[in-house]
């Protein structure tokens, strides 16, 4: 390395003095037209570069100041180390040394970042294999890579260069890496507050001092990103509970001497709580002002918040939009009362003038197809813009689960004062999946899963599913296709074939099955924008196949009505989902009603299951989750409800604390038969995991069962009810949501099944 760079220094002093004998050469030499130009030293170089970038050609007149610009030129392509001119004659003879070029570039001691990441991280910042040598451009690569370590916290990180030159005027590279230690949290202090305790306010953060869960949060790992934010967060708790004034002073952050520790210092003048004494309105608001006056949430004798006065802006905003103001400004000035602590509202607004959309542009879809996007939209190209159309629309696209980002931009149309370009910029993330697992139980013994899922295959939109599982009692097989637009108007169709084999009472041992095969159509209505309605109809042949120890209930009903049957059931059903997230939910209700109906074939019943999920944000660390199941089925035409159709309760989605499936009815060898009538309870407080800060993908939940299972001629009653009470832990893991329960029973009957502790991969409740 000493080396080479003092190679460098002894060619940059050539160069120097190469470029100053050059120009007195000019000096010295008559001007002269040249006849030709002839290049020598070229190895990799192109000789059309050099000359494309001389300032002198065939049958110029060369001087002193040409000679000067020629060889200022050469150097500044940054190819060379050495440029001279020569004049043999009227021939101008251009002689070069190149610079060499990087051949190899290498890491040693990552263990943070892959090799990949590290050149790509290299590659922006200029420095790829095949670009000429620069130390300038080393020192830059260097930067990189210590920048892409203190993003991870890793501010102690050291880089080193080792330059190796190797044959044909090349070098390789290699960058020696000493990671060091993450820079921890060793200390976190707010100075200045007075009204809410140091302890209160450091919860809103999510940086910490670390627990014994830093491992896996990082909570402790220090990132200027994550203390934005939560200066952010401190910022927005105060100026919600009325503290006006309230600002930041400043922000330290000192590092340890041997960067791997840190304390930051947070400075803060809390100032005076303020109250509204008042909101009026000013503007123009298009005749409806009493319609605006609803949206105003600030409310008159109640501390000042922040957040209400910018959702009723916002709120005014997308008002004007609904009526086709694309450019309404609404602004709420304040007026201060110093002295007594009070703030007015004054709202004004200019509506602008009203637009509608010529073009809807889609940008970022390299694989969905436009006609996928564009179906989703209830705005239309032609028509007067519609705020609350284009949020329902931009909801709708990123509802299709095939973009990881959708934005809806607007773009004034030149010349043209009454029209807007829509821009929908997606980001794509990929839909298709392929799972693949093996587990073993006591019961089922080695059992495969193999899962095939594209929610948008071939960029069309459409699903596909296949499902395969094998094992000693239970095996399925499921195949499906859903268009989403079988009609232009949005009706969805799903095709499904599928087969289950099944011994349900694996504690009664023998080797009786229970065999289903069928194939399904089933259609979606949108009824409104939030509800769906589907329609449909199964054909189905089950089979109950003898063996030993078959359960005396399922013996009783083959004997009576065959060991066969076969039957077709309409299936009707409905669901709403306003929830804010399908794995770890915080806020909103879902709901799903089924229905099945078997009026042509051998079994003759109905069976119908309501769902309902509430969840209740408490604050920001603490949800209120609220489910409730209920099942009831029976027979029609004088036969009995289908004991292959029952329902079943106990376990993890029911009543935990209790065995899967052994609650209800037994038949008289004992076996669990389940029932035609089911009621489930849940409910759940949930708060963060204990060490793990705001990490919403782990997180710590108590909770209360209660449910029953029936007969079909039972009656409901007070003893009919198990309910469980216990501890558990949700986790949203690589492999898919995970919950681990530990559950007591406390009320209880004698013969029911315990089993404390039971986990489960999948959703909530």
């Amino acid at each position: 390395m000493t080396t080479l760079l003092h190679r460098a220094r002894l060619r940059t002093l050539s160069t120097l003095v190469a470029a100053a004998l050059a120009s007195q050469m000019a000096w010295a030499i008559n001007p002269f037209t040249v006849r030709d130009i002839r290049v020598e030293g070229l190895q990799r170089v192109e000789p059309g570069t050099v000359f494309g970038s001389l300032p002198l050609r065939v049958g110029d007149t060369y001087t002193d100041e040409t000679g000067s610009a020629a060889i200022r030129a050469l150097y500044a392509l940054g190819l060379f180390n050495d440029v001279r001119l020569d004049v043999q004659g009227d021939v101008l003879v251009v002689i070069v040394q190149e610079r060499p070029t990087v051949a190899q570039i290498d890491f040693a001691g990552n263990r943070e970042f892959t090799k990949e990441v590290l050149q790509n991280a290299l590659r922006d910042a200029g420095m790829t294999a095949g670009r000429p040598y620069d130390k300038a451009l080393i020192d830059r690569a260097e930067q990189e890579i210590k920048r892409q370590y203190i993003n991870r916290s890793l501010y102690g990180a050291e880089v080193q260069t080792t330059v190796t030159p190797v044959a044909r005027n090349q070098v390789n590279l290699a960058f020696n890496i000493t990671e060091g230690q993450p820079a921890r949290i060793k200390d976190i202090h707010i100075v200045g507050n007075r009204v809410f305790s140091e302890s209160k306010l450091k919860d809103l953060f999510d940086l910490d001092t670390g627990g014994w869960l830093s491992w896996y949060t990082k909570s402790n790992q220090y990132s200027r990103a994550k203390l934005n934010a939560d200066l952010e967060a401190l910022r927005t708790y105060y100026l919600t509970r009325g503290y006006l004034d309230f600002k930041i002073d400043s922000t330290q952050v000192a590092m340890s001497p041997d960067k791997e520790s840190m304390s930051i210092t947070i400075n803060i003048t809390e100032g005076e709580r303020f109250v509204v004494s008042g909101v009026r309105l000013e503007g123009n608001y298009l005749d409806r002002e009493d319609e605006f006056k609803s949206l105003v949430t600030i409310k008159p004798g109640e501390p000042y918040n922040a957040d209400e006065v910018t959702a009723t802006t916002k709120a005014f905003t997308e008002q004007f939009g609904n009526y086709g103001y694309a450019f309404a400004t609404v602004n709420a000035d304040t007026e201060v009362d110093s002295g007594n602590h009070r703030v007015a509202f004054v709202i004004k607004a200019a509506p602008g003038r009203r637009a509608y959309v010529r073009r809807i542009n889609i940008e970022g879809n390299t694989k969905t197809r436009d006609e996928v996007i564009r179906r989703e939209f209830r705005q239309f190209e032609s028509s007067w813009y519609d705020g609350e159309k284009i949020r329902l629309s931009r909801d709708r696209v990123d509802r299709l689960g095939f973009f990881t980002d959708v934005g809806v931009s607007t773009a004034e149309v030149p010349d043209a004062p009454d029209q807007v370009d829509l821009v929908v910029t997606v980001k794509e993330k990929p839909t298709g999946s392929v799972q693949i697992g093996a587990g073993y139980s006591s019961a089922e013994k080695l059992s495969f899963t193999f899962g095939l899922s594209q929610d948008n295959a071939f960029g069309s939109g459409n699903q596909l599913d296949l499902q395969l599982n094998t094992g000693k009692y239970n095996r399925t097989v499921v195949v499906s296709t859903t268009d989403p637009y079988f009609t232009s108007d949005g009706v969805s169709r799903t095709v499904e074939a599928y087969y289950r084999s099944a011994k349900p009472y694996q504690d009664q041992g023998g080797n009786y099955r229970l065999i289903t095969m069928g194939a399904g159509l089933k259609f979606g209505v949108p009824v409104t924008e939030q509800d769906t309605v589907y329609l449909g109809v199964n054909a189905e042949r089950t089979e109950i196949r003898t063996g030993t120890n078959i359960p005396a209930a399922y013996l009783a009903y083959a004997e009576r009505f065959g060991y066969k049957s076969t039957s077709f059931p309409f299936t009707v059903g409905w669901s709403r989902d306003t929830r804010d997230s399908a794995l770890a939910p915080n806020e909103g209700r879902y709901q799903r009603l089924f229905g099945e109906l078997g009026l042509l074939g051998d079994a003759r019943y109905v069976k119908t299951n309501y769902q309902y999920q509430q969840y209740v944000p408490l604050s920001k660390q603490y949800t209120l989750a609220f489910n409730g199941e209920l099942g009831w089925g029976k027979g029609l035409s004088g036969q009995p409800f289908p004991v292959f159709k029952n329902f079943y309760s106990g376990g993890l989605g029911s009543v935990r604390g209790f065995e899967q499936a052994t609650l209800g009815p037994r038949d008289v060898t004992g076996s669990f038969i389940g029932g035609a009538r089911k009621i489930t309870l849940n409910t759940e407080f949930i708060t963060p995991f204990p060490g793990a800060g705001n990490d919403r993908t782990l997180r710590l939940f108590g909770f209360v069962d209660v449910g029953a299972l029936l007969g079909e001629h039972e009656k409901i009653e007070r003893d009919a009810f198990r309910a469980s009470a216990g501890v558990g832990v949700s986790w949203i893991s690589p492999m898919g949501p995970l919950r681990f329960a530990f559950a007591v029973p406390v009320r209880k009957k004698a013969g029911d099944r315990i089993e404390k502790f039971q986990f489960q991969i999948g959703t909530s409740f």
